[in-house]
This record gives C-alpha cells, structure tokens and sequence, in this order.
C-alpha cells in the first residue's frame, strides 16, 4: 500500500524493503513453528530417542540495499534446551559473522548491521551452535545455513564499451544493419524484469533506427550521400523493467561515418591547358601535370590517363603519379624549336576501380585538351656525326688533313662556327684543327708502336656566344708501316764442346719486330755477307720464324781460340723489307762425354804452370792500388797550384768594410792606408794597424799586373781602375773563385745621406768629368780624401 503523496525511487524502495522483511520474519516464525510440533502418534520409544537439534532450516532471505536506522532483523535461532533462564549462549560464525551479520547471544536474534548489496555478494553460509553459558560445553552440533540477498531494481543498463564508432557504404538501402549494440544490468535476470532491457533511439532519426529487443542499429533512410554529410551521431538508450515506467535507464553515443563508394563521375576544372617547355629540354623532363577531380576519396579517386588523340601523341607521354592523382606529361622525343613550335595532345582522365552497382551514374572519365608551346633556346652547335673515325698510316706526311669534321648552329640565326681541339684529349698535340673549316691534320709524326690510338674531342664553339660549345669524339688510328728492324729475341751465347763434330746443332735463334704487318710476322735468317763463307757455322732457316746454328766442322780447341762472333741477318718480309744484323757469341767449352760443360775459361792454357790464380789476383790488387795513389797525388799537386777562394780571402775593397769601426779623421794615423788602391803589391809591405787586425787578407799579391795602354795609367784613378780589371782577370782564369761583378752592389752605399754613395763604379770617367770640390764642405774628417783627389791643392786657402 502505497502512503499518500509522491515518493522518490530512493524512499519507495526503502518502504518496500520493510514490508518484505516483515513478511520473511513471519515466515520464518511459521516454519519454525512447524519444525516443533510433534505428532501424536509417536510411540514412547521415540520420544525417547535423542534429538540432534530443535530446529532445521536451510536458507534465510534478505532484501539488499536495506536503507532503515536500525539494523535488519534477518531471522532468530532457538534450541529445546533453551528454557528461557539464560543458560544457553548462541554463537554465530562463518561468511560476514561479526562484521555484517550480529546474533544475540541470548536470544538467538540475527541481524544485518551492513549495508547488503547483491551486486557485490549474493548470498552468505553461516555456521550456528548453542553452547552453555558457564561451561561452554556445547548443547547442539553446529548448524549451517545460507542467508540469500533478495535483489531489487537498483542498477541501470550500461553500454560497457560506449561510446561507439561506425561506419556504413552510403547509398545503402533501408535496414543496412550499422552495428549491433549490447547494454548489460548488474540485477538478477532470473528474478522480476530488473535486468530485462529494451533499446530505443533518442537521437539521429530519420536517419537510423534500433531493434528495441536486439539492439542492433540499422539505416532508416536511402540514398545517404557522404558528399553531402559524411559523419551522423547517434544516442540510443537502453531501459530495464522491459521498459515500463519506472525502469532504469542508461544511454550511449554512436558516432556513424558513410564510407564513400565510386558513385561520383571525374571531371576536368578546365576543356584547356595551356603549357610551355624550352626546346633544350632533354627526354624525359615534365612538360605540366594535370588532375580529373573527382568527389569520391581514397580507391575511388583513383585516375588513369592517356593520350587518346593529337599530333603530339608521339612526342609526349602521360603517366600517373604515385598518388594516382595526377596525370604527368612528359618528353618521349627530342624537341626543336625550329622544326615544331607547337603541340596539341587530347587526354582523356578515367577511374581505376570501377564499381557496377553504380554504373548507371557514369560515364566516369573526362577528356581535356593540352597545348604545349615550344620555346626557342640557344643551342650549342651539332656535329653532323654523333663521332667519328679516321685511319691514317705512321708514316704520313707532316701537315697531311685525313679527316674534316662539320658542325652547325641549329638555331635559326645559324652563326658562324669555330673548331678547336680540346688539349686534355690531345696531351702530346699531335694534331691540328683548322678553326673554320675543321680540316684535322698531322703536326708531329705519328709512331704506332708508341700510341696506336688517338681519341681526341673536337669543340665547336658560335662566334657570337661563347658560351655555347658542342663537342664530338674523334677516333684516329695510327695505321701500321713497316719502318722497324727485326731484330733477335734475346742476346744469345751459345757454346761448342770441342769434341763437336761437323753438323751438329749449337743455338736455335728467334727474332721479334715492334711491327705488326697483316698477315703476320714472318723472318728470314742468315750468315752475314761477310761471314756467309765462314768455315766454322752455318745457318739453317727453318722457315717458321726460327734458325739453327750448326757446326760446320770439327776438331775445337780452346788454346787455338775460346770465343767466336757469327753474324746473323734478319729480313722481315714486309715492304719496304728491313733488315738488321745480331752478332751470336760462341764460347769454346770443354764438356764430358755426355755433352756437359765442364769448363769454357782457357786460363788453364796461358797461364805460366808456376803462377797460380791466387797470385794473380794478389798482383792485380796491387797495381790497382798503386794506381790510386798516384791519382790522388796527382789531384793534392793540381790543387796546390790553383787554390780556391775562401771566405778569409778577399779584396783588399772588402777590407774597408769589415773593419767595422769609423773613422778618426786626421787624427786617426792607423786607419786602413788608400794607398793600398794605388799600389796593392806594397799594401801587403805597409804599415800594418796596431789596434786590429783585419779579418781578411789582401788577394792582391796573387793579382797579375795588366798593362792597360791610355793616358789612365798616368793617374790614380788608373791604377784602381788597373787593380779591379786585374781581380776580374783572375776571377775568370780561376774556377773556384767567387763572382767578383757582386761589386757592383756597394754603388748603393750612402744613398739618403749627405755624401751621398762612396762608390767608384761609377766613377769611370776622368777628373774631368766629376768636380770633387764638394769634398771641401764636409769638414776635417775627409781632409784626406779631398788630398787624394787634388782638392787641398787647388783650394789651399780653405784649409
């Protein structure tokens, strides 16, 4: 019976969970009740037989979820023996004893003192026994028994895996099925219609629609296009109570994608393309690219194209990209501006993957019209060849043109051309290029058996642009002449034994030449002119490139002569034949019976029989050293006689100079002595300066006086002019002296100062021709140079 006014799900349920307690307890009580009565038709025996226990049950039921302040009485245990005086104590144990069920010890009243949720354990085993209060002694054998969780419509429906993704093909007709969902209910499904659940959809309608009893979504509208709207969402709800009023619900969002399908034609964005691309471009290069879009994605926008039509069809190419996207037109042949300028290509754009439920939505291809243009570029020129090849024999005249190249300017300009040689490919420049007409010609003379090939690169080069050079290769092959001797493999040293009789073979000899004539080498042997009669050998052609010597006699002896020279003549047989002639060594052996040598030295026959080969040798050593004694005798006499400068050894001008000190002016009577110049044989006689020695002795006593003819001699300025010509005279009679023209490097001395240079190179002309009267203004210190020069004479009356 329901109280008047509204309740909350939470206070009915909490209502309804007392009343059906109340019931279960006076079920208990009646069973009880029952367990006790005895018939009356028992007999005494029976009654007088022991009874185990008072009382039998197996399970107590309890409602979950109990919300009232007091505990929940859940049943109450009794024994027979209980008479109600407090002898009997009750004990509980087992599942939740203690903690979520409580007994009375006394009166054997259970309850539940936590909350109970069937969700989290549907039901308890508890163990009860009567036990004596003081003596703990137990009174009936412990009992089991299950207290079962009663379940109430506490738990809605949830979607586990919520929310959810989809997808469907568009255009799928009504009752596609989308996907199928399942909400679960924590309630017991054996007990009522807490778990039964019907699905119903909130959201998303007209498009979709769901089973209520399945859950399984399906399309409710057709012809769905996802090039209009792609992606749906979708609320569906699940309810338990079979949907009734009252019931639990719980919700989920389904979020549905239309996949696409090949339901979209492509198309062109333009009828005409309009593309350009520079005549140089090589094979191969892309001219532009195209794309048919189409609405669809992914598989189904897949394109193909082809040329159908054009008369470029055969000069470009089309292919698609990695994406399958583009159409990329390319270069198949060589373009030329000045041949074709332009060209028309019709291209047709078609789906890959066709599908046949919608082919009545097509055609799906599109054709569009490409014009390419050509643009002029300036070309390099163009040989009339890709290469070229040429023979010319070794022996060709210098200057001799054997082949003529020729190139020109593609370009409608057509300017003039100019051939060179490209030096890298002709490291020896052996050839010459005309630099207009391209004739190619000899300037060295050519020799096959030291380069056989020439691979040398022409260039051609316009006139008016530099920069543009065409190049070709030019193979030239020196053709073989025959202009070499044939001479023989090897040096040959042959020997006869001499016991050697007449006809017997001594030497096989074979020849080689450099050449190589066409039909192969072929050799001719034989003795010399001037040994053809020779009496000792003979020669045997074996007309195969080969020749034996032979003995022609006899009887050999070392002691009458050990070494013969034979003469051999070699002729190839080529023109112009050449000919040479090898000289064969044979040596004279002793040799055993078998034809071993034993010995080819004839010393044993001229040495006298008292002179061994060890004194030989000893007095060979000696006249050997003998003779290097004296040559280094001979070398220490050469040496003395022309001893080389050394740096101690210099002029006595240099002397000036290493002193190293200056000047006293008048007063300084031990400074170097000019007179010296005048007279270098009596320099070496002066008076020596006592405070220093100079580092350098004076060459002057080894200088030659030269007579030189002239009034020169008659001055001073001859004898120094006398004494420098005297050291250049010895300076080129002596190899070991130094180069004495580094004089000329004191003519600089003084440049920046007053006196300016002290040189007297340059001082060849007479007094004359230089006035030393300046020689008066510098002062005490140069009153002896200006004496020297004769200006203290002509000036007396400045001193």
């Amino acid at each position: 019976i329901m109280p008047a006014g509204r309740l909350n799900g939470r206070e009915w349920l909490g209502r309804s969970q007392v009343v059906f307690a109340t019931f279960l307890t006076l079920a208990t009580l009646v069973q009880g009740l029952m367990v006790k009565q005895v018939p009356q038709e028992k007999t005494v025996a029976e009654l007088l037989r022991r009874v185990k226990r008072g009382w039998v049950w197996n399970q107590f039921f309890v409602l979950e979820e109990y919300t009232g302040l007091e505990p929940l009485y859940i049943g109450k245990l009794h024994s027979d023996m209980d008479q109600g005086d407090g002898n009997i104590r009750y004990i509980l144990s087992g599942e939740g004893a203690n903690s979520t069920f409580t007994i009375d010890d006394s009166t054997g009243d259970i309850h539940a003192i936590q909350r109970l949720d069937r969700e989290v354990k549907s039901q308890y085993v508890l163990r009860a026994q009567a036990r004596h209060r003081v003596t703990g002694r137990p009174l009936e054998p412990e009992s089991e028994f299950i207290v079962k969780i009663q379940d109430i419509n506490d738990n809605e429906p949830k979607f586990l895996d919520g929310p959810y993704q989809a997808s469907v093909p568009e255009m799928s007709p009504i009752g596609t099925s989308v996907i199928h969902l399942t909400a679960t209910d924590a309630d017991d499904p054996t007990y009522g219609n807490s778990a039964r659940v019907v699905y119903s959809i909130l959201e998303g309608q007209p498009y979709f629609s769901v089973e209520p009893k399945t859950g399984i979504v399906r399309v409710s509208l057709a012809d769905m296009d996802r090039e209009v709207r792609e992606e749906y969402q979708v609320v569906i709800q699940a309810k338990d109570m079979g949907g009734q009023m009252g019931g639990l619900a719980g919700t989920t969002t389904v979020n549905i994608t239309l996949s696409d399908v090949n339901d979209n034609p492509p198309k062109f964005a333009q009828k005409l393309y309009q593309m350009s691309v520079p005549e140089s471009a090589p094979v191969g290069s892309v001219v532009g690219r195209i794309r048919a879009k189409d609405r669809d994605e992914g598989a189904n926008a897949e394109m193909t194209y082809r040329i159908i039509d054009g008369d470029g069809r055969d000069t470009f190419d089309i292919t698609t990209d990695p994406t399958n996207l583009f159409g990329i037109i390319t270069i198949k042949k060589t373009l030329d501006f000045e041949s074709k300028r332009s060209y028309t290509l019709k291209v047709e754009g078609s789906n890959r993957h066709l599908d046949p439920r919608y082919l009545n939505k097509g055609p799906f291809s599109d054709i569009t019209i490409v014009h390419v243009s050509v643009e002029d570029v300036d070309e390099a020129p163009e040989f009339s060849a890709p290469f070229y090849y040429a023979e010319i024999p070794e022996d060709v005249e210098i200057g001799t043109i054997f082949k003529t190249v020729s190139a020109r300017d593609p370009d409608a300009a057509n300017n003039s051309i100019r051939y060179s040689i490209e030096r890298t490919s002709d490291p020896g420049k052996y050839f010459y290029m005309d630099i207009t007409s391209g004739a190619l010609m000899t300037v060295l003379p050519l020799d096959r058996e030291e380069i056989a090939w020439h691979n040398i690169t022409i260039l051609a080069m316009e006139m008016n642009n530099p920069n543009m050079i065409g190049s070709v290769s030019v193979a030239v092959k020196v053709i073989d002449i025959n202009d070499n001797p044939p001479s023989l493999t090897q040096y040959y040293e042959a020997f006869v034994c001499e016991n050697a009789k007449a006809g017997q073979l001594i030497q096989t000899v074979t020849a080689t030449d450099p050449d190589e004539p066409t039909g192969g080498q072929h050799f001719y042997y034989s003795l010399a002119p001037e040994a053809a009669s020779n009496p000792n050998f003979t020669l045997r052609d074996n007309q195969d490139n080969s020749a034996w010597i032979l003995t022609r006699r006899g009887g050999w002896s070392q002691r009458e002569q050990s070494v013969y020279h034979l003469p051999i003549l070699v002729t190839d047989g080529e023109p112009p034949v050449q000919t040479a002639t090898s000289t064969l060594t044979v040596r004279v052996c002793s040799c055993d019976a078998d034809g071993n040598v034993l010995s080819c030295s004839a010393e044993a026959y001229t040495l006298p029989a008292s002179l061994s080969r060890g004194a030989l040798i000893a007095i060979l050593a000696c006249i050997f050293v003998l003779l290097v004694m004296i040559l280094l005798m001979l070398s220490l006499r050469s040496h003395r006689k022309k001893p080389c400068l050394t740096d101690e050894e210099e002029n006595v001008h240099e002397n000036i100079v290493r002193y190293d000190d200056e000047g006293g002016g008048e007063e300084d009577t031990e400074a170097f002595d000019i007179a010296a110049m005048w007279n270098p044989r009596e320099a070496q006689l002066g008076k020596l300066r006592q405070d220093m020695m100079p580092e350098i002795e004076s060459l002057s006593r080894y200088v030659p006086q030269v007579c030189i003819s002239g009034g020169i001699m008659a001055t001073g300025d001859g004898n120094v002019h006398s004494y420098v010509l005297s050291k250049l005279y010895e300076a080129d009679l002596d190899p070991c002296a130094p180069p004495y023209d580094s004089l000329q490097t004191y003519a600089y001395e003084g440049e920046g100062s007053v006196a300016e240079s002290l040189s007297s190179l340059q001082s060849a002309a007479s007094h004359n021709d230089h006035d030393y009267d300046y020689l008066n203004d510098w002062g005490p210190r140069f009153r002896k140079l200006a004496e020297m020069y004769g200006v203290i004479e002509a000036n007396n009356s400045l001193w």
